[in-house]
């Protein structure tokens, strides 16, 4: 395996692409997750355990 990767030429310019890629994906979403807006984020938490807005009608509690 060994040689087969070293009889592909260029590889080491996938490997420091992979490695760029990586850090500035990662840097770009710890920026746009530092930058998010805290109230946005505290609404958007309590979302799913809020109860003051209409209950879905299911099929259980539709009756016919």
């Amino acid at each position: 395996m060994k040689q087969l990767i070293e009889k592909l030429g260029g590889i080491e310019a996938i490997g420091i692409f992979s490695i760029c890629l990586f850090v500035v994906v990662f840097t770009a979403s710890m920026i746009l997750a530092f930058r998010l807006n805290k109230p946005f984020l505290k609404t958007m938490s309590e979302l799913p355990l809020e109860d003051d807005g209409p209950k879905p009608k299911t099929p259980e509690s539709d009756p016919l």
